[in-house]
């Protein structure tokens, strides 16, 4: 089963999404002018900084520099680029998508990818999605600066001179100091009330699957007490999710990593 194809049965080894990619340092041409001080800072080095961090959009441009539109949807968050063992995967989209990529010193080649194809709601949302996927294989080369005292910068040329802008956000890994469990939970589609809490809670159970991505079991109903970074639950649907669990204190935190299965109940 390709990555990034939603399934009935995910299986444990689902594949994580991600990018490896080499970026050598470029001579400055005699006839160039100096860089103001307002450019971005000097490189640094691209592993294992890209890996570390969670990539978002913060700036579009065209090959004359001009500020790119329809890059950023009213009320969505921002695209956000994941760069793991080889592969490139988007965030922030309804549906999941992931490229392979081939890096040769500066340059850098992006496959077409890969897609799910659920239906989005939100307006403009599977436009985006499609100019995402068309976007991402023109890519040719990737700097990488280190801003003092702040997060890292990323930027993604391609191939019809435009140009992202990304900033860098530390991985939950590198927040929580380790790579985390890998567990899935199936979300009921209705919220519950939490003690103690001004907001509702998710209640959850965990499901257990062999390496064939058959379910072998699944635990008790329980109210899940802090939520699930990434994730909103949508009043009705019940889902499955891949997440990845970190320990506390005082209880474990839990990453959505990707959403695979999702079922309208009423």
């Amino acid at each position: 089963m390709p990555c990034g194809l939603v399934m009935t049965n995910p299986p444990a080894f689902l594949c994580t999404l991600a990018l490896v990619a080499l970026l050598p340092a470029c001579a400055q041409s005699p006839h160039t002018p100096a860089t103001p001080s307002t450019a971005l800072p000097a490189r640094i080095d691209l592993n294992p900084t890209l890996s570390a961090y969670d990539w978002q959009l913060t700036a579009a441009h065209d090959a004359r520099g001009q500020n790119l539109s329809g890059w950023q949807l009213p009320n969505r968050p921002p695209l956000r680029l994941q760069f793991r063992d080889g592969r490139l995967a988007v965030q922030n989209l309804c549906n999941a998508f992931s490229a392979s990529v081939k890096a040769t010193g500066e340059h850098v080649e992006v496959s077409q990818g890969i897609m799910t194809k659920r239906l989005c709601n939100a307006p403009g949302l599977m436009e985006l999605e499609q100019r995402v996927a068309t976007q991402l294989p023109l890519a040719q080369r990737l700097e990488l600066h280190a801003a003092n005292s702040a997060a890292p910068q990323l930027t993604l040329h391609f191939s019809d001179g435009a140009h992202w802008q990304l900033a860098g956000l530390p991985t939950p890994a590198t927040r929580h100091g380790s790579p985390g469990e890998r567990v899935f939970l199936e979300v009921a589609p209705d919220t519950v009330p939490c003690n103690n809490l001004p907001t509702p809670c998710l209640r959850v159970r965990e499901l257990r699957y062999d390496e064939q991505g058959l379910r072998q079991g699944a635990g008790e109903w329980r109210v899940l007490q802090g939520g699930i970074e990434g994730f909103q639950q949508e009043p009705g649907f019940r889902k499955v999710l891949r997440l990845q669990r970190f320990p506390g204190p005082p209880n474990p935190v839990y990453v959505l990593d990707m959403v695979v299965e999702s079922e309208l109940v009423r």
